[in-house]
């Protein structure tokens, strides 16, 4: 079980998937939604969580002030973890939306027309450095982030993150096996 660290939701637990996604665990959120709190970025943000697992990091957005959260997840027993997880927290389907589909088709489809604040993206480490760069191309190129918006990848620290033309690391950091880079579109 995976539980809600802080804001309205608080202390609520979040069933997770038996196989096929690696959660982000409680350390970790902290240290990236305190570092996401001094920035502002929060409050009445439009989150998008792509390859959201149980949905943690979106949630956990949306209990800490963010108004929406788009979350992606293409497996679909995940999704319906994800389903599940907020009927049980009672969230209004006006502040949350799921959709079982793969990241990538997601933010490539002319139907996406949203502006986010934030975007998480936490792929399985072993096509994450491939996956992270197709969506960053394709934020960028079909505008899916605000001018000050941020983009948080998780990804192995094992494995080399190095984003493509158009975008910069704003902040980088490890937290054993795993690294939250943190990007901005360049200026």
């Amino acid at each position: 079980m995976t539980r809600i660290i802080a804001g309205d939701l608080a202390g609520q637990r979040l069933a997770v998937p038996s196989s096929g996604t690696r959660p982000t665990s409680d350390r970790v959120r902290e240290a990236l939604f305190s570092s996401l709190e001094t920035t502002g970025l929060l409050d009445g943000a439009r989150v998008l969580d792509l390859c959201a697992g149980s949905g943690a990091l979106g949630i956990e957005a949306l209990s800490r002030g963010a108004q929406f959260a788009d979350l992606v997840e293409s497996h679909h027993k995940s999704a319906a973890i994800i389903k599940k997880n907020i009927a049980g927290l009672n969230l209004a389907s006006t502040r949350i939306a799921v959709h079982a589909r793969d990241a990538r088709t997601f933010v490539a489809d002319e139907a996406t027309t949203v502006a986010y604040d934030l975007v998480f993206i936490d792929p399985p480490y072993d096509i994450a450095p491939e996956l992270i760069d197709q969506c960053l191309v394709t934020i960028e190129d079909r505008q899916l982030l605000v001018a000050d918006g941020l983009v948080i990848a998780e990804s192995a620290t094992r494995s080399e993150l190095d984003p493509p033309a158009g975008w910069q690391v704003w902040r980088e950091k490890a937290y054993g096996e795993t690294r939250l880079t943190y990007l901005e579109l360049a200026q």
